[in-house]
């Protein structure tokens, strides 16, 4: 038998970092995608924001210039018929400029309602309160109001100014 003798040599072991996988810069550049995708993101979501006040602010001074003509447009006589108009000219502004279902609701619906005109100061909530409660005493009054029409519509004037201004920043 022919046999081949095999001697036995020592040799060097295999290196570690051939076992290791080799990254690249490939997870750089992901990082990098997704940063600048980050930075897309916030700078769309910060100028929408930014947008949306300017929008409604703009939506704001439209509702306020409508119902400032629409209350010099009033030729009612009665007082009764006046605070009708003036009070859906109000409501009016209100379901525009503030995004309020008062348009909608009758007067004991909008002051019971806990959340009502919440975007406006205090103190245009406390006169918006005490405007429509005068407004509705004299709608609703059994008898014939002994106030002059062009009152009424001046109150709602100065409660439209009042309104306007009290936004609260």
């Amino acid at each position: 038998m022919d046999e081949e003798t095999q001697t036995f040599e020592l040799m060097e072991p295999a290196s570690p970092e051939a076992l290791v996988p080799g990254y690249g810069l490939w997870p750089w550049f992901a990082g990098g995608g997704i940063l600048i995708l980050l930075v897309i993101f916030l700078l769309v979501v910060f100028r929408k924001r930014k947008s949306e006040s300017a929008s409604l602010l703009l939506q704001r001074i439209a509702a306020f210039s409508d119902a400032n003509a629409a209350l010099a447009n009033i030729s009612a006589t009665a007082a009764r018929e006046a605070a009708v108009l003036t009070s859906l000219i109000l409501r009016k502004y209100l379901s525009a400029a503030a995004n309020d279902p008062a348009l909608f609701e009758t007067h004991e619906e909008f002051i019971s309602r806990q959340d009502s005109l919440q975007v406006l100061t205090p103190n245009a909530r406390a006169a918006a309160e005490d405007g429509f409660a005068r407004l509705a005493a004299l709608k609703y009054a059994p008898d014939i109001p002994d106030k002059q029409a062009a009152e009424v519509i001046a109150d709602s004037r100065d409660l439209l100014d009042t309104l306007h201004r009290g936004f609260a920043a």
